[in-house]
């Protein structure tokens, strides 16, 4: 199997460079080049083509957010892991949502790095043991938050809501039928009881309650 191709991108030349001689002594990545900053991360992702960009986010001229959200833009066979010394919340969570599908801080091991680069190069998404239980945190605080959406119309049967759903989308009866494979009297029928069910006179008061209710859209 090829070794994934890997750009490093830090600030710090010691360990952007150590960490280049660690990685080509495994012989499980192949580093292709390295970038002292931000714009010159995304230059040479842009140029090389890397499976990952190994990514501080601290660093001048354009930050290693700012960078990935570019590369991630630019190069969508590129993956970004964040390999930082932050592990704050905000830190994390902006990574993130630029794109990165892997975090690590610097303490990580040889084989912890390693490991997450071949995740991300194979298009997982990844988290060192320390941010790991953070994040599920996190997602499970949101899910536990969201609102409950409730269905519209609940006076309807799924049939009736699903054929109300496709009068909104504009098909006719007709079409509806050969839609659901149903015969054109049942369509009739059921068409006949959404509007009763709804207080309407006809197809397009229907419609402009279905589509105020996020349907047909």
């Amino acid at each position: 199997m090829t070794p994934p191709h890997v750009l490093l991108a830090d600030d710090h030349p010691v360990y952007r460079n150590g960490l280049r001689m660690m990685l080509d002594s495994t012989g499980q990545a192949e580093v292709v080049d390295t970038a002292a900053d931000g714009e010159e991360a995304v230059a040479k992702a842009i140029e090389l083509s890397p499976q990952v960009v190994v990514m501080d986010l601290r660093m001048p001229r354009l930050d290693g957010v700012r960078a990935t959200e570019r590369i991630v833009a630019a190069c969508p066979q590129t993956h970004v892991l964040v390999l930082t010394m932050h592990e704050d919340d905000e830190s994390v969570f902006a990574a993130m949502l630029a794109g990165a599908r892997g975090y690590l801080l610097k303490g990580a091991d040889q084989a912890e790095i390693l490991r997450a680069i071949t995740a991300v190069a194979s298009g997982e998404v990844i988290f060192g043991p320390a941010l790991a239980g953070r994040v599920t945190r996190y997602f499970a605080r949101l899910a536990a938050a969201r609102p409950v959406r409730e269905e519209p119309f609940p006076q309807l049967t799924a049939r009736e809501r699903e054929i109300l759903e496709l009068i909104a989308a504009g098909l006719s009866n007709r079409a509806i039928a050969e839609r659901l494979s149903l015969s054109p009297k049942t369509v009739r029928n059921n068409v006949s009881n959404v509007f009763t069910k709804l207080q309407v006179a006809d197809r397009s008061q229907a419609i402009i309650q279905a589509r105020e209710a996020g349907l047909g859209q």
